[in-house]
């Protein structure tokens, strides 16, 4: 079996997302939380998300709600080093875009001095509206999140499929129009039925990205940690894991450890020589003694 592992643009832009959109091309998205998965990743996909789910796959915390500004500066500066050329796009974690329009576009215009070419922000309704039209008046690009949004898991009673009653499917498709109206170059949509996901990409001028919400989005996003099956535990029913890597890694490192119990590790091909002249020498060396 063959496989496209590059992506055939030098520098993903928005303006090529787009025309995507238009040709029918899929897009590929996943996250990355530091330089390693950076550049692993990026020579494969589009689009990498610095995204607030490092709170979940590397910080411990059981939800995404105690990230903050400092923490995603800290995880977007590592990836931004990298210079992906795939777009990069960071998160905006809870609270950095719900107080005032001022905070949001200073919190925003901070991921791009670090070097992030867009930003993004969960929900449609209340005043995501008015803060996305103030992000894009500053050219910060926003791309939009709407379906199960992780930042709203206590008013939604936990992770949940959403967009399966008539008014919750209804106001989805409202507020997408009213996020790619306002601004958004994309959407992200999670968590909702295939046939509403498929409903609101054809509706769109601007792609959408799928995460649980079927194949009839214009790209689709998993967090690089489920695609390389490294989270241990429940999986989410749209996650397919690729290679068992926890298990993988867990073995590689068991053997590096039992090798160094048994002393196979290192080898002469681990280990440093002095010169010839300098064998003698240490050879013949005496420790000092102990002065009385």
């Amino acid at each position: 079996m063959s496989h496209t592992l590059e992506s055939p643009v030098a520098r993903i832009t928005i303006p090529v997302l787009q025309q995507w959109k238009q040709e029918g091309r899929r897009i590929v998205m996943t996250t990355a939380y530091d330089a390693v998965a950076a550049r692993i990743a990026d020579p494969i996909v589009d689009i990498l998300l610095v995204g607030d789910g490092v709170g979940n796959v590397c910080l411990g915390f059981e939800n995404t709600l105690p990230v903050s500004i400092a923490m995603m500066n800290h995880h977007l500066e590592a990836v931004a080093r990298t210079k992906p050329r795939a777009l990069l796009i960071a998160d905006m974690p809870f609270l950095s875009f719900h107080l005032s329009v001022e905070e949001t576009v200073r919190n925003a215009g901070g991921f791009l001095q670090r070097g992030a070419a867009a930003v993004k922000f969960e929900g449609g309704g209340g005043n995501r509206i008015d803060m996305v039209r103030a992000l894009v008046e500053c050219e910060i690009p926003v791309m939009g999140h709407l379906g199960l949004t992780p930042q709203s898991i206590n008013v939604m009673g936990g992770f949940k499929v959403q967009g399966r009653r008539a008014d919750e499917a209804l106001r989805l498709l409202d507020d997408a129009h009213r996020l790619q109206e306002a601004g958004c170059f994309a959407l992200v949509l999670e968590g909702i039925p295939t046939e509403l996901a498929a409903r609101a990409t054809d509706s769109l001028t601007i792609p959408t990205i799928g995460i649980g919400a079927g194949p009839g989005c214009s790209g689709q996003v998993l967090v690089f940690h489920d695609v390389l099956g490294l989270t241990e535990g429940h999986r989410p029913k749209f996650v397919r894991p690729y290679v068992d890597g926890f298990q993988l890694l867990h073995g590689a490192l068991s053997q590096w450890a039992a090798d160094v119990r048994s002393g196979a590790f290192p080898g002469p091909q681990e280990s440093y020589r002095l010169p010839d002249g300098l064998r003698e020498a240490i050879a013949n060396w005496a420790a000092p003694s102990n002065p009385a």
